[in-house]
């Protein structure tokens, strides 16, 4: 059966019989809109964590979803030559960016839709960074897939969210999927990883509880890095910017390709998202631009569905949402939306000790730091290799427990947003003095010294923005809006509580979707 004939069976059995009304009363109605809408009972924005879970599980169920990705699709290549290098940066390492926003920022490079996407605070208050892509921020993540205790996840999150369920089902489903496993000690023990041998020893100096994190890489692909069979990648720091070996196992190789098999699930990359609506009888509709690798934009594109799942991440599901109440296409949403954001406490500090330490090759957050008891706040550290380090440092990334505070506000001019973020506020003091606090007893213990304190001017974390219990329930649905559902980091009031959110991201998308096609099972055995 085709596509087609699926959505027209769609629009006159399922819509039909729910909304009340007929194929050609809705595309009646759809051309007061526009006269070439799309129909698609689910529509899935971004492609990320939560986009690919959400995209996997609708396509299961038999739903017919279109997954709309403002990024170009990553293909790896044996020439190893898909992504941008870090020592010659272009294109490819921004999404339609004139400059390059991380390695080598400031560069110029051409005008691309790269993998990897930033937003500036006002007042460079914060800088926060995020994937683009298929795959979304998988694509630019150190694969780091880790698990926040059941007590610090109550700091954060709600008690009618039951810990006990995502340890026991959510947590390890996603981990399979991801195929997220600790490093072997034989990697671990090679001159590649030497930074994170010498952290687990300085912890230990420290009598600080250090462990290994799973991680969703596959490692047999490591060892032929390691071996000269792949093009080095994971093992010599290149990974921010996509690993050119395969090494990694982000969201287009398991979850987006297992959706893909399905058949009803189409993925359409370089179409961003410009507004979302109300349609009418609980339906939605989504604007979008197609553009070229250049971001040129080819053609309008609409889109009417039923069921509609926000997951383009903090910084583009909250700024969709608060362009939609500012220029009230979805009136009833919370005045609360855009609030509610926050930095999962990022740091990075630059470690100084008298060894060698190999410090711009591997991979971050194969072990960690977990100083959950120190007496300020829980500090998580982790290794984190980038290139320019000079031998006998160690860059270090630490993580914690920010407080909701920052927020999004809507700008006219612009049609987008400004992002506000009280970086010297007294809970950001605190978690300055937190962490410098877990640094002193590692230096004491082992004679190491920081070159500086904790920079907390940018993260790869944001979070918030349309969070929990203010802007949607416990599921991710949208309060006042049936069908409507937030699946990725911007339902996380600003911390993953002392963990890389990765993993619970995934992990509260997959109990959204299970609790979505429960509940529509239920409606259709009525």
């Amino acid at each position: 059966m085709t596509r087609l004939l699926k959505r027209r069976q769609f629009l006159q059995g399922t819509i039909g019989a729910t909304a009340g009304i007929g194929l050609s009363n809705l595309r009646a109605q759809a051309h007061k809109f526009h006269g070439s809408d799309e129909y698609i009972e689910a529509l899935v924005i971004g492609s990320g964590f939560g986009g690919g879970v959400a995209s996997l599980r609708l396509g299961e169920a038999g739903i017919e979803t279109i997954v709309l990705e403002r990024g170009r699709r990553w293909t790896i290549t044996d020439a190893g030559n898909t992504f941008s290098p870090y020592d010659k940066v272009d294109g490819r390492a921004a999404f339609l960016s004139p400059t390059a926003l991380f390695f080598n920022a400031g560069t110029p490079i051409d005008i691309y839709t790269g993998i990897l996407s930033g937003k500036l605070g006002v007042g460079n208050s914060i800088g926060a960074l995020n994937g683009a892509g298929v795959g979304g921020t998988s694509l630019v993540y150190g694969g780091i897939t880790s698990q926040p205790t059941e007590r610090l996840f109550y700091e954060v999150f709600p008690r009618s969210i039951k810990y006990s369920e995502l340890d026991s089902i959510y947590y390890p489903r996603v981990r399979s999927i991801l195929k997220a496993t600790v490093i072997p000690d034989d990697i671990l023990q090679s001159p590649y990883y030497l930074s994170s041998c010498i952290f687990l020893e300085q912890a230990a100096k420290a009598g600080l509880k250090a462990r290994k994190i799973p991680i969703a890489f596959d490692w047999d692909i490591v060892r032929q890095e390691i071996a000269g069979k792949k093009k080095p990648s994971i093992i010599s720091g290149q990974y921010y910017y996509g690993a050119e070996s395969g090494a990694k196992n982000s969201v287009d190789r398991n979850y987006l390709k297992i959706a893909e098999k399905t058949g009803h699930v189409e993925i359409r990359p370089l179409h961003v998202v410009t507004e979302i609506s109300e349609f009418r009888d609980n339906l939605y509709k989504v604007v979008c631009n197609q553009i070229n690798e250049q971001g040129e934009v080819l053609a309008q594109k609409h889109f009417v569905c039923r069921y509609l799942f926000l997951a383009a991440g903090s910084i583009g599901t909250t700024e969709l949402l608060v362009r939609a109440r500012k220029e009230r296409t979805l009136r009833r949403l919370s005045d609360r939306v855009g609030f509610g954001w926050g930095t999962n406490a990022d740091s990075v500090t630059t470690v100084i000790s008298n060894k060698q330490t190999n410090p711009t090759f591997g991979t971050p957050g194969v072990v960690a730091i977990e100083h959950f008891d120190n007496p300020i706040a829980p500090v998580l550290l982790e290794p984190f290799p980038i290139p320019s380090v000079p031998q006998g440092a160690a860059i270090i990334l630490g993580q914690g427990i920010t407080k909701p505070e920052g927020y999004f506000s809507y700008n006219a001019s612009t049609k987008s947003t400004d992002l506000f973020w009280p970086n010297t506020s007294p809970n950001n003091q605190k978690l300055a003095k937190a962490i410098q606090y877990t640094y002193q007893l590692i230096n004491q213990a082992n004679g190491t010294s920081l070159a500086g304190p904790p920079d907390f001017s940018s993260t790869g974390h944001p979070l918030g923005g349309a969070i929990i219990g203010q802007v949607c329930d416990t599921y991710g649905q949208v309060y006042g809006y049936r069908n409507l559902f937030i699946v990725d980091g911007s339902l996380i009031p600003a911390s993953s509580a002392c963990a890389n959110p990765s993993l619970t991201i995934a992990a509260l998308a997959e109990r959204s979707v299970d609790r979505f096609l429960n509940d529509i099972g239920k409606h259709s055995r009525r």
